[in-house]
């Protein structure tokens, strides 16, 4: 059976690995075209096109898969079966119609809930304790096709966008793996989905990487970790862009030993820093405070906050906006 592979970052990479080791025959993959990264806007390939050429397997990259010309280039190999992970366009009706066993997508998260391409990172900013993966029939929606499997995988209170990626990544991967010969075999009783039930995950913008401050401790502690170590969370200090890295997670022994001088007064505003010490920043929340363990000012490389610290320019009393 040929099959097309389709996906763009590092979590669908093992499941492209999976395909290969396992001997299916992966006619071709299609990712996203190159991109230009880093301060020197680099044009660097993505992950799964890195992978294809280490593989030895054809790669194409179509700026727009819907264009009638980057149907054409992929009908050209026949594939019987589309596996797509994290590719990033929705698929024309075209696309979905070319295979003889349909187009079968690995996505991050237990839908309904959480359809659309940021379901990793706001399943952590939203607080939640379990995700997974779910292995569904692609439609011509928004991950609104019926769903073939689903594994569910624990978020664990240290768990960052990075870790939970990882995680997630090898969970599609044995639940694409278990499934494939259920694909191959002929069709797969699948499951609808209930709609009233669904949830979305929009791409992230750049207000939803600013702390408010007036939040509860815990939901800026989801929010910081749920960044990591993609955009990264930031606040305003002096004006200037001031990351966020890391925090001690609210009641652990790591945020009650943070403290130094402290300059606590009579109810300081939300964002207002209470004290600073080798162990970190203490800065206040909506109900309570938080304590900052790696930080990133304008324009100089992420530090401990602890050493920051250090260096006497922020005082307690300041604000964080």
């Amino acid at each position: 059976m040929k099959i097309v592979f389709m996906g763009t970052p590092a979590f669908a990479v093992p499941c492209l690995q999976m395909l290969v080791d396992e001997g299916y025959e992966v006619a071709a993959v299609i990712t996203q075209p190159d991109r230009p990264q880093g301060r020197k806007k680099i044009l660097t390939p993505s992950p799964v096109k890195a992978a294809a050429e280490a593989l030895g397997l054809p790669v194409l990259q179509p700026e727009r898969m819907r264009r009638p010309e980057a149907v054409a280039e992929l009908a050209a190999y026949e594939p019987e079966l589309i596996v797509t992970a994290a590719y990033g366009q929705i698929l024309p009706k075209a696309v979905l119609d070319l295979p003889s066993r349909g187009c079968v997508n690995v996505h991050g998260s237990l839908l309904p809930k959480y359809r659309g391409g940021a379901p990793i990172q706001r399943s952590i900013i939203n607080g939640e304790s379990v995700t997974g993966v779910t292995l569904m029939y692609m439609a011509e929606g928004l991950d609104t096709g019926d769903m073939i499997a689903k594994v569910e995988v624990p978020i664990e209170d240290d768990d960052t966008s990075g870790t939970l990626f990882e995680k997630l990544s090898q969970a599609g991967r044995d639940l694409l793996k278990s499934q494939m010969p259920r694909l191959l075999a002929g069709p797969v009783t699948a499951e609808p989905q209930d709609d009233s039930q669904a949830t979305y995950a929009p791409n992230l913008s750049r207000e939803d990487e600013r702390i408010d401050w007036s939040a509860g401790s815990r939901e800026i502690y989801n929010r910081i970790r749920g960044l990591v170590p993609f955009s990264g969370a930031f606040t305003l200090w002096n004006g200037e862009t001031f990351k966020i890295w890391a925090a001690a997670s609210p009641g652990t022994a790591a945020s009650a030993n943070a403290s130094g001088a402290s300059a606590h007064g009579d109810g300081p505003e939300p964002g207002t820093v209470l004290s600073l010490g080798q162990a970190g920043i203490e800065v206040k929340t909506g109900d309570g405070s938080l304590h900052l363990l790696t930080v990133q000012p304008a324009g100089k490389k992420a530090m401990a906050a602890g050493d920051f610290a250090r260096g006497g320019t922020m005082k307690p009393g300041m604000v964080l906006a």
